[in-house]
């Protein structure tokens, strides 16, 4: 079974990701602290993550990150730069003229509200094999 890990702070969304992952045969981690992040991607083996923007109570080594930093950050380490990241949000693909895609090092992203789930999975999917 591969491992999906889901960086995500708010409850309705986390609860719409178990649903959605579990249906599709997966098996998921879902957390928010920088460190926790880290420390799983030690311990297990992650085929994909799942990366909200916005995330409130995200710290690594002590300073906050948002999505774009963690994601940024985990792309950047060896250890982990093959592992494929879905950015998911609510902004657009630009904000104010920052194109916060490419500063992510994501390899996809999607906006929220996910309305079509088939096309959610379907990303999941491409990702994985890739």
């Amino acid at each position: 079974m591969k491992n999906i890990l889901v960086i995500e702070d708010d409850p309705i969304t986390i609860t719409l990701y178990k649903y959605i992952l579990k249906k599709a045969g997966y098996n998921y981690y879902i957390l928010e602290d920088g460190n926790e992040i880290i420390n799983l991607l030690e311990d297990v083996k992650i085929h994909l993550i799942i990366m909200d923007i916005s995330l409130r109570n995200s710290y690594l080594n002590g300073q906050k990150m948002d999505g774009i930093k963690l994601s940024s950050y985990i792309k950047g380490n060896s250890r982990y730069e093959n592992i494929p990241i879905i950015i998911v949000t609510a902004y657009s693909a630009k904000i104010e003229g920052d194109d916060f895609f490419k500063r992510s090092f994501a390899d996809d992203v999607l906006t929220k509200p996910i309305v079509d789930f088939n096309l959610f999975i379907s990303k999941i999917n491409t990702q994985i094999k890739n």
